[in-house]
């Protein structure tokens, strides 16, 4: 099994020294979360990912989720940890206060969000998607439904879900066949076969509320018909207790590659009672309040696997022997590996683009909380500009270069990587969902490119380069090595976007093909800006702390030299254009 320290000390160094956002430090809700209880709170994190979580990992994988009798049963062990889970509030760490809440914001509860990754994905799920219906619940549904379901989801007694997938479609939703009849209580009842349901049925609370897309019957074909429904498993008495079952059932648990002990359910709603969330057919607008979170949520997920992956690379390359180095240290034959020059740059390869997604990571949510709190409209919606031009890379790039690092993670191992006993190979089938899930990552390059570099706010991108040229005319002299490079990249992302904006009005398939090179330009230098501030704290603070400074200075000159230049080589491969790709005959 594989070992896990959650990094603290790096997440409190974000949360000290580059919660740097102006408006971010305007939100008042937020003045008495103070360094010293963020400590806290993630010391505590770290002994139950650690202590309780991590072994549900391997448990999991070697005991799947089963359907037995119609019952979802979830892998041993799950339900006592649950139970521990939601006794110490985990579930309520970033929910509103009014509801049970704790109240902290995302730059807290994200840390967390790591952490859980880390120790077990499977695990998480049963909660993750419970936080993403809290949030569509509290921005869509009027305030009785609130106060019917939230305390309880907050409380972690009751589980949420997204129910969108359908057999005749994923990610084209406007193909749904999934009906809603009104009833005369106003109710609605729901029919129709939804698959893949992360955490669809299971035993570990009281309900499930089901946030389902169906189309009522009187509604028009195609996405503009389509309106969002709260389905719970158990329908809610009026008194707020569990009553009789709905007319849901679980047909089957998908056999999965990985997150084996997380519920994968093909679920039947047969005249299923359920209640419309905001607007009638304007279901897709409330369900993206929850997907967007999810996926960034996603993002975090990869980034959670790539840092256990990569200290358990580090802590084996330190103590296996294999060959010799060409300065070799050895007195009996052979070198650690770590000590070859292969080995380190992989390692080094996981460190700097890990550090460097957890600091953009940071500044994101920093952006994701001013978007929802900020009393300036204007601050408020350039905040939600930002994270709508992030949220696709997090969750694309994060994932897929989650797949490079526990690749590498595996080969650093050697055959025992290739076997079960070390739990390096599980790393990589876990992770392996998180490219596809939430929308593909392909999907996620296409709408990129295609919606959200502008919007009727004006050119985003614009604004989002303006500012990361903001942070390279740095005054630090031993900065400016590292702000020239990344002008240099801006230079090159710059006549990439021009590129792209000009393809969009006379050859689509360029811009088509070009998505998934543009998106990871975007990234690596996003990675970059958040290193460079790293660098401004190393450099300024140096002599208070060396050995960590250094650690982070060394870390971020890899990353430049190294991991950087790749954003060159995509934009390179993407301005050759699509007509080979189009006029390509295959057999």
């Amino acid at each position: 099994m594989p070992s896990y320290t959650a990094p603290v000390e790096d997440m409190l160094f974000l949360f000290e020294k580059l919660r740097d956002n102006k408006n971010y430090n305007e939100l008042e809700k937020y003045n008495e979360v103070s360094s010293d209880l963020v400590k806290d709170i993630l010391e505590e994190a770290a002994k139950i990912n650690q202590n309780l979580i991590l072994p549900l990992a391997k448990i999991g994988d070697e005991n799947p989720a089963i359907l037995e009798n119609g019952v979802v049963r979830t892998p041993p062990g799950y339900k006592e940890a649950y139970k521990k889970y939601i006794e110490d509030g985990w579930t309520s760490l970033s929910c509103d206060p009014k509801y049970g809440g704790q109240g902290m914001p995302k730059t807290v509860s994200a840390f967390f969000d790591e952490m859980l990754s880390s120790a077990s994905l499977s695990f998480k799920l049963y909660s993750e998607l419970s936080i993403g219906a809290y949030n569509c619940i509290n921005h869509h549904a009027p305030e009785e439904i609130k106060e019917k379901y939230l305390p309880k989801i907050v409380e972690g007694k009751w589980s949420g879900t997204m129910c969108l997938t359908e057999p005749v479609c994923g990610t084209d939703l406007g193909l749904l066949k999934t009906k809603a009849a009104q009833q005369s209580d106003g109710t609605y009842k729901i029919s129709g076969q939804k698959i893949f349901i992360t955490s669809g049925d299971h035993d570990l609370t009281e309900n499930i509320i089901h946030l389902v897309l169906a189309r009522s019957t009187d509604s028009p074909t195609g996405t503009k018909g389509i309106s969002l429904f709260l389905v719970p498993k158990f329908i809610v008495n009026e008194d707020g207790t569990v009553g009789q079952r709905n007319g849901i059932s679980t047909g089957s648990i998908e056999s999965k590659m990985g997150i084996k002990g997380s519920a994968t359910c093909v679920l039947n709603f047969d005249d299923a009672t359920g209640y419309m969330i905001g607007s009638k057919d304007k279901g897709l607008n409330a369900m993206f309040t929850m997907m967007n979170l999810e996926r960034i949520v996603v993002g975090i997920q990869g980034l959670g696997i790539s840092e256990i992956a990569y200290q358990n690379s580090l802590a084996y390359a330190k103590e296996r022997k294999q060959g010799k180095t060409n300065n070799t240290k050895s007195t009996n034959g052979a070198d650690f590996i770590i000590e070859h020059a292969d080995i380190r740059k992989s390692l080094l390869n996981m460190k700097s683009i890990i550090e460097g997604e957890r600091a953009l990571c940071f500044w994101l949510s920093q952006q994701t909380e001013v978007s929802l709190y900020h009393p300036d409209d204007k601050i408020k919606q350039e905040a939600s500009d930002y994270v709508s031009l992030m949220t696709p890379v997090v969750k694309s790039l994060f994932t897929d270069l989650a797949m490079e690092i526990t690749n590498d993670a595996m080969q650093i191992h050697g055959g025992y990587g290739y076997t079960k006993d070390q739990g390096i190979e599980q790393l990589y089938r876990d992770n392996r969902i998180t490219p596809i899930y939430e929308g593909t990552n392909s999907v996620q390059a296409a709408d990129l490119v295609f919606r959200k570099l502008s919007n009727k706010n004006g050119n985003i991108i614009k604004k989002f380069l303006d500012m990361v040229k903001g942070v390279c005319d740095s005054k630090n002299e031993k900065v400016k090595s590292y702000t020239k490079e990344l002008n240099y990249y801006l230079d090159i992302l710059h006549k990439f976007t021009g590129w792209i904006d000009d393809k969009t009005k006379i050859e689509k398939d360029d811009v088509s093909a070009a998505a998934n090179d543009y998106l990871k330009t975007l990234g690596y230098v996003s990675i970059a800006y958040s290193w460079i501030k790293v660098l401004e704290v190393s450099f300024t603070d140096y002599e208070t702390n060396k050995e960590f400074y250094e650690d982070k200075i060394n870390t971020a000159k890899f990353y430049f030299d190294k991991v950087l230049p790749r954003a060159e080589f995509h934009y390179k491969s993407a301005i050759s254009g699509s007509s080979n790709i189009m006029n390509f005959k295959f057999n």
